[in-house]
């Protein structure tokens, strides 16, 4: 599906307030008092373009604070008028599109439990059809960039033509220092697959924790991100959701000064010339590798082989902990992550179980070169 888009809105925003275009408010709108009180200090931060605010909270277990509902949505209506901030709100099913758009809110989301579930995501889109509103959608629980694009086309079909993706990071079993995993690789991803969508990340919710939101909204703008949604709230201490990642206005405010907004292109030709003969050399590394991983691949095969004639199982795990253990500590002398070598050797290993798995199953010319059957 080839999409048509209007992305005008945060670009041109983007050179109208200036870098980076954001999205800020409460996590939760708790009493009219709070979400005032939060609108009016963020007014006063020329960057801010949205005021956001949670009105239907999706928690994870029952008893929690879910959200004031539909009465919120008068809060916000007073934020645009009082103001002049547009708003934003999460919707997770047709209800939600009919009473937001009732109420006159300007920007809708879909949060990441629900644009995990294409049946809810059509609900949302054919309540959508028809209406002239911005329509953000995050990225699914699960990292699944198939899945993210077809909530997006999705939405799309339903005739909506201004769209952004919010990339608020991806739900991982193990305790990591993020409470969700940036998973970086997958918006550079849909970025490449529909270059006119804009992206925005939201590090409040990748982190977790207002300590980090800096490091991630950094990350986020040197990868030449369209915005942030950050969460902030006249009180943290005192919210009623995800309190350990919101910041004060104030803190808010001297977060953007110290972030560094770089230029995503250049016209220096010097500079030019410069990177094109380093891409050049990229190209050449990228070309031996492609070259080395068939010559790895073959000799994957020809184990599959021997294993395939003396019934040997695919899987050996002591060699492949000795491959891991191995990888790990040369990439370390060499400067590499572990990251990196985790993943590239994973994919690996996976080829060569394929390959193999291949010769095991299928007939294939054997290291004799007589036939495999």
């Amino acid at each position: 599906m080839v999409l048509k888009l209007e992305t005008s809105l945060i670009r041109d925003w983007n050179g109208y307030k200036g870098r980076p275009f954001l999205i800020s408010g409460p996590c939760s709108a708790e009493t009219e008092e709070q979400v005032m009180e939060t609108a009016w200090a963020l007014a006063k931060i020329p960057q801010v373009s949205i005021f956001r605010a949670g009105i239907w909270k999706p928690r994870t277990r029952p008893d929690s604070f879910e959200g004031v509902g539909v009465a919120g949505l008068k809060w916000l209506a007073r934020v645009k008028k009082e103001t002049g901030l547009l708003t934003a709100t999460e919707v997770a099913n047709e209800k939600h599109v009919y009473e937001a758009l009732k109420h006159g809110v300007d920007m809708l989301w879909i949060g990441a439990r629900t644009s995990v579930n294409p049946f809810t995501v059509q609900e949302i889109a054919d309540a959508l059809r028809g209406a002239d509103v911005m329509v953000f959608i995050k990225n699914p629980i699960n990292p699944d960039v198939e899945l993210w694009i077809g909530a997006i086309e999705r939405v799309a079909k339903a005739g909506i033509r201004r769209m952004a993706a919010v990339h608020r990071g991806f739900s991982s079993y193990e305790k990591t220092t993020y409470r969700n995993q940036p998973n970086w690789q997958i918006p550079i991803e849909l970025r490449r697959r529909i270059p006119d969508l804009p992206i925005i990340c939201d590090p409040s919710h990748i982190s977790g924790n207002r300590e980090y939101i800096h490091e991630i909204s950094q990350k986020a703008l040197d990868l030449n991100f369209d915005g942030l949604m950050i969460e902030s709230h006249i009180n943290p201490s005192a919210a009623l959701s995800d309190a350990s990642q919101q910041l004060t206005p104030e803190d808010l405010k001297e977060l953007l000064l110290r972030l560094i907004l770089r230029s995503p292109s250049t016209s220096d030709q010097k500079l030019l010339d410069i990177l094109g003969e380093l891409r050049q050399q990229i190209d050449v590394y990228d070309d031996h590798l492609i070259d080395l991983l068939e010559q790895r691949m073959k000799v994957a095969e020809k184990i599959g082989m021997y294993k395939k004639e003396n019934n040997i199982t695919i899987l050996q795990s002591a060699r492949w902990d000795e491959i891991v253990k191995r990888a790990m500590i040369r990439g370390k002398s060499k400067g590499l992550s572990e990251e990196l070598i985790d993943n590239l050797f994973k994919a690996v290993h996976q080829e060569s179980i394929n390959r193999q798995m291949k010769v095991m199953n299928n007939g294939i010319t054997n290291h004799n070169g007589s036939e495999g059957k």
